[in-house]
């Protein structure tokens, strides 16, 4: 399940953020892409109909987000980021190479895996970001 728009102002509300007419402009543009978005690819589609908004609030509205896990980093595909929208578990990602398409999936326990990895190499893990890439159903009958 996705985030919505008004769970998200909620949940910045909840932590003390200002729910900025431009926030407000930048969450609704993430909210309503199916798909990820780089900031450049988001400023581009916010610019247009709001030239006041520039790259910067676009990349310190994204931070805010990130911080608060409402919305989910990719690291796939080049060395650029994009986002997406988050969702309220903690979820891992599969990233089409071809189109760009994200699915989320959870219910797999790593633990086992976290653990064998704290006692061979002697890290105190914080945390893990988990992505596969490959090519989707609909991109492999297209090949």
């Amino acid at each position: 399940m996705r985030l919505t728009e008004k769970r998200i102002a909620a949940a910045l509300r909840q932590h003390g953020y200002k729910l900025t007419p431009q926030r407000r402009v930048v969450i609704g543009a993430i909210t309503a892409s199916r798909g990820q978005l780089t900031p450049a690819e988001l400023y581009r589609k916010v610019h247009q109909e709001h030239p006041n908004i520039g790259l910067t609030t676009i990349y310190r509205t994204l931070e805010i987000l990130g911080s608060l896990e409402l919305v989910c980093e990719l690291h796939a595909g080049g060395s650029g980021r994009s986002y997406t929208i988050g969702t309220p578990e903690h979820h891992h990602h599969i990233i089409c190479s071809g189109c760009g398409e994200v699915v989320d999936f959870s219910g797999y326990d790593i633990s086992p895996l976290e653990e064998r990895l704290t006692r061979e190499t002697g890290f105190e893990i914080e945390g893990h970001l988990l992505e596969f890439t490959g090519r989707c159903q609909r991109c492999r009958q297209n090949a």
